[in-house]
């Protein structure tokens, strides 16, 4: 997580309108030494290029790549305006972010804050937070609420056995610290549940530390109890915040589609289909593309996508193939922006919709044109 001292964190500040709400936060990151004083220029001119607005209470000003010089070293200051500021038509700031950062470094840090700042309840609790301490806790203690992504997948393992199967999902449990020795010896002793299609599940009631989904798929399906062993899920679960993903899968199979998770090019794609709707629809168009951008997906290349992208009917997601692999809705700048891509790394469109190939077409044309930035 990002570094914050509660010296970075300034409550019931006030300010008449935007522009003074922006000085006070670019003085504050200078105070703390994360700036020289001509960082403020960069703070201004950036807002004008494209409004820094996140949604849900929340706007993260910062520089442009012209005054990355005044960065001293990278850091945030964090300033609560709990009358509220008007930051753009129809949008009220109360928890302004100043980001000062050396170079693509911001978009790591949007990356950690999206979590939180995507949180409705939350980031209304932050500007209502009567003290230091509480607006430090909601800021920096979250966690989501479960983890699925490229770090507990496993697709086309060499293996023949079931042992050796639930072996290699125990062990990404183990790595995300989510079950213990009980959990273990519970699960070894019972044999998984075959949900149908070649699709099994594995649980404990023991020995859970947090919500964690590990999947392994075997290259070559082999036979458990005169049943195909295509896929097995082994899932750590502390609360019911599984739901929806178990309730995502029994549609899948109710549907006779299970076999969509059997032929998944890749993680990212059993992510999208245990996550999205998407799994429902019949007809889905993807397309690949690697970022151009020197300075990644930042800000302003994100809202140029996003208003792309609302242009068009279809249902469009986004997913880092070199990331975590869990798609994120086009339409919401904090997500887009929040995914942290950078220059060569790979990006998958999924398109659903009337006018699917027509909005995959329109995406293209600007990737091609480098989202508006020149290269070099």
């Amino acid at each position: 997580m990002f570094n914050l001292s509660f010296q970075d964190i300034h409550l019931a500040a006030q300010a008449d309108n935007k522009e003074n709400a922006i000085r006070q936060v670019a003085d504050a990151l200078t105070t703390a030494g994360y700036t020289s004083e001509g960082y403020i220029k960069g703070i201004l001119e950036r807002e004008t290029q494209s409004s820094t607005y996140l949604g849900n209470g929340i706007a993260i000003p910062h520089g442009t790549h012209a005054t990355r010089d005044f960065v001293v070293t990278t850091g945030v200051t964090v300033m609560q305006f709990p009358n509220g500021i008007a930051w753009d038509d129809n949008q009220t700031a109360y928890i302004v972010i100043g980001i000062a950062a050396k170079s693509d470094e911001h978009l790591n840090l949007l990356h950690q804050l999206i979590p939180i700042i995507s949180d409705e309840n939350r980031a209304s609790q932050m500007a209502k937070a009567a003290s230091v301490d509480e607006l430090y806790r909601l800021l920096m203690h979250s966690q989501p609420p479960y983890l699925l992504d490229t770090s507990t997948i496993t697709l086309d393992i060499d293996v023949h056995d079931l042992t050796t199967l639930q072996a290699m999902n125990i062990g990404r449990l183990q790595q995300a610290n989510a079950v213990n020795a009980e959990f273990i010896a519970d699960i070894l002793t019972r044999p998984p549940i075959h949900l149908g299609q070649g699709i099994w599940l594995s649980d404990s009631s023991q020995g859970n530390l947090r919500n964690v989904v590990a999947i392994a798929r075997p290259k070559i399906p082999f036979i458990v109890d005169e049943q195909p062993m295509s896929l097995l899920l082994t899932i750590a679960c502390t609360d019911n915040q599984l739901d929806k993903l178990l309730n995502q899968l029994g549609t899948l199979l109710q549907h006779g589609k299970g076999e969509r998770l059997l032929h998944a090019p890749d993680s990212a794609a059993v992510i999208a289909l245990l996550t999205t709707d998407i799994s429902q629809e019949t007809d889905v168009l993807t397309a690949d593309f690697i970022l151009p951008n020197e300075h990644g997906l930042h800000t302003r290349p994100s809202a140029l996508l996003v208003n792309t992208i609302k242009q068009f009917s279809s249902q469009i997601t986004i997913t880092q193939l070199d990331g975590s692999g869990i798609p994120i809705d086009g339409r919401k700048l904090m997500q887009v922006a929040g995914l942290g891509v950078k220059q060569g790394e790979r990006i998958r469109f999924t398109a659903i919709g009337s006018d699917a190939n027509d909005a995959l077409t329109a995406i293209e044309d600007l990737i091609n044109k480098n989202l508006g930035e020149k290269l070099g």
